[in-house]
């Protein structure tokens, strides 16, 4: 009897065992690309699938980010429950953080659901927080992005970027792609100058920083994205004269808008309706974003 339950132990045991390894072979063999193992991506679009048992359900809070224009944000933000009325049945959170890294640990814990991520911690979130975004802001005609420049204060005895090397360059953070990746791998590339080898990096924190400091002379040589530096001329913040321009850019993507992949796929057309629907005309975004008139799709693969 003893030899018999010991016999159909072993037979569980190694079904059991089997089991486990066929789930590991399976979960190893599922396409994710550059995405981290939570994830998978069978239809190839590069960011995770929605799964088909969501553990967001639809009647889960939603929140979104709020960080450094957190207020302007705050109050444009409201359409999502005032484009489609009843069919919210979620109240929406405001849920600041303090960082890129916290936003993005924010997504992929589960404590954030819709969220602009800037253009350099974009594939960091995709990969790694399931991030999806869907959405960019963009002028009349369409059009995106931003250029960045190199400036300096308009009696510099700096010419061009060569000038740089043995100086300090002031960025705004390590994981922003318009103020530090794209910025050093193009003065890598174009001028052969590497951060730490032939110029210090430091950081202002943001771009609006970094020109102030350009005007004032405190700060010199920054990198800034051209839209940010002209909404400080609009403002008059900044006086134009006092400013120099030693290189700019090729264009490049903005902050992208989007979602948990984990939402209900219901739940994410209607977040998407409400982006795209937004009346821009009047809203406290269109007076903090000069320039900028609609949110337009975009894909993660192709823009």
């Amino acid at each position: 009897m003893a030899r018999r339950v010991n016999a159909i132990a072993s037979v569980f045991a190694a079904l059991i065992i089997g089991a486990g390894l066929a789930g590991v072979s399976r979960a190893q063999d599922r396409p994710r690309g550059d995405l981290d193992k939570a994830y998978c991506d069978r239809d190839g679009d590069l960011v995770a699938d929605t799964p088909a048992q969501t553990r967001q359900s639809v009647d889960a809070d939603l929140r979104l980010y709020a960080r450094r224009r957190s207020g302007r944000l705050h109050q444009g933000v409201g359409w999502l429950h005032q484009a489609h009325g009843e069919s919210y049945r979620q109240k929406v959170v405001f849920f600041p953080v303090q960082s890129n890294a916290a936003e993005i640990e924010a997504m992929r814990s589960g404590r954030l659901h819709i969220a602009g991520f800037n253009t350099g911690s974009n594939p960091i979130a995709v990969n790694c927080a399931g991030f999806v975004p869907f959405a960019i802001m963009a002028g009349k005609d369409g059009a995106f992005g931003y250029e960045m420049e190199i400036i300096v204060p308009a009696d510099s005895a700096i010419k061009t970027p060569a000038d740089i090397k043995g100086k300090k360059l002031a960025f705004t953070a390590p994981t922003s792609n318009s103020g530090f990746k794209a910025p050093s791998a193009l003065l890598e590339s174009e001028f052969n100058l590497i951060a730490k080898r032939d110029y210090e990096p430091v950081f202002s924190g943001k771009h609006d920083n970094s020109v102030l400091g350009v005007a004032n002379r405190t700060m010199t040589r920054p990198r800034s994205p051209t839209r940010s530096m002209f909404r400080m001329f609009e403002r008059n913040v900044v006086d134009k004269a006092k400013i120099r321009t030693i290189y700019k850019s090729e264009t490049f993507p903005t902050t992208g808008y989007g979602v948990a992949h984990n939402l209900d796929p219901a739940l994410q057309a209607k977040i998407k309706e409400a982006f795209f629907t937004f009346p821009w005309e009047g809203s406290s975004l269109q007076a903090e974003f000069k320039g900028q008139d609609k949110f337009v799709p975009i894909t993660y693969k192709k823009d």
